[in-house]
């Protein structure tokens, strides 16, 4: 349930209120919008809770929440969350381009695809230095090492960095490289690594599971938002279905869903949602036609050298007639690209 305030509680008012929620063993997170304050119940509520509550100064309303999710539901907050990364604005109606490799292969290999992505207008530079494959015998990344060239590369383009985190024992040293921490598809349900991550105090981007609904990937979002971290955006990256033809089937209408269901910020990755390369720009276009925060796109300098994923990869030439295509699709729509990008 939720806690609406009025207009003209204070801060006193709201303190008792969450006091009160901490000695029945429920934990409040508040809400400050600009037209409502609201107190998010989150535990095992039952019916006596609500009269109880409507009794308390301060309280304008208490609204029971329908959905199994709540911190992650419009119902808890309306305005859509924003997040800051630097300079930019993830949520807040402009357009972000992530870009760059599936995997850190070398300094030479990052540091080529950085100049090139920023130069074609992209916004944040994405990179894996930890891998999680399907196969043992795979490249899975260069560790540390794989950060360290990613923070080499951040400090000449001035791009802040996405990287995947796999594990909880990893969050805090990719959390001193890292601007944003990225929770793979495969560890959508890692329960262990989500709360770690909720605890970080950086942004955070979650990736849908392969075989997810979206009940279930908002449940695996309450994971984070429920340990603090409000700086939460998903990703929709293709799902599982009986279509051998791309490596996962793009659920492009999950992204109208997420924003109609829920106040956090939607990217789509159309590299990993189709597995081939001629298709990942047409569904970029749609993704973000549907109304997509945000892009996810690889580029590697020889698609077809690379240790990961070069079947998905554009070329630095194909990424920037992709930039001109989504400059013109958001100017359509009378958004505009992050960081004033202009084609």
């Amino acid at each position: 349930m939720i806690v609406v305030m009025k207009v003209d509680s204070r801060q006193k008012e709201i303190d008792d209120i969450l006091k009160r929620l901490a000695e029945r063993g429920l934990t409040g997170h508040l809400s400050k919008g600009v037209e409502r304050t609201v107190i998010g119940v989150v535990g095992q509520t039952y019916p006596e809770l609500r009269d109880m509550l409507e009794l308390l100064p301060g309280v304008e309303d208490v609204i029971p929440i329908t959905k199994p999710y709540k911190l992650s539901s419009r119902e808890f907050q309306s305005q859509d969350t924003v997040i800051r990364v630097g300079d930019l604005t993830i949520g807040g109606g402009e357009l972000v381009v992530m870009a760059g490799p599936c995997a850190v292969e070398s300094e030479e290999q990052l540091l080529e695809t950085a100049r090139a992505v920023k130069a074609a207008g992209a916004n944040i530079l994405r990179g894996g230095a930890f891998k999680p494959s399907t196969s043992p015998y795979a490249f899975r990344g260069l560790g540390e090492e794989g950060l360290k060239i990613l923070a080499q590369a951040r400090e000449e383009t001035g791009m802040p960095i996405i990287t995947e985190v796999v594990t909880p024992e990893d969050v805090g040293l990719v959390l001193r490289y890292a601007d944003i921490l990225q929770v793979g598809a495969r560890n959508m349900q890692n329960f262990v690594l989500l709360d770690e991550v909720g605890k970080a105090g950086k942004p955070v981007m979650l990736k849908r599971g392969m075989s997810a609904t979206i009940q279930e990937w908002l449940l695996s979002a309450e994971y984070i938002l429920s340990q603090g971290n409000r700086q939460l955006m998903l990703c929709e990256r293709g799902i599982r279905t009986f279509e051998t033809y791309t490596r996962n089937t793009m659920d492009v209408s999950a992204i109208p869903i997420i924003e109609k269901v829920s106040h956090l910020p939607i990217i789509a990755d159309p590299s990993h949602g189709t597995g081939k390369w001629y298709l990942v720009a047409p569904l970029a276009l749609a993704a973000v036609a549907a109304g997509a925060d945000g892009v996810m796109i690889e580029v590697h300098p020889s698609p077809d050298y690379a240790l990961k994923d070069g079947a998905q990869s554009l070329t630095f030439d194909n990424f920037q007639r992709l930039m001109a295509q989504l400059v013109s699709v958001v100017a359509s729509m009378g958004r505009k690209m992050a960081g004033g990008t202009n084609g």
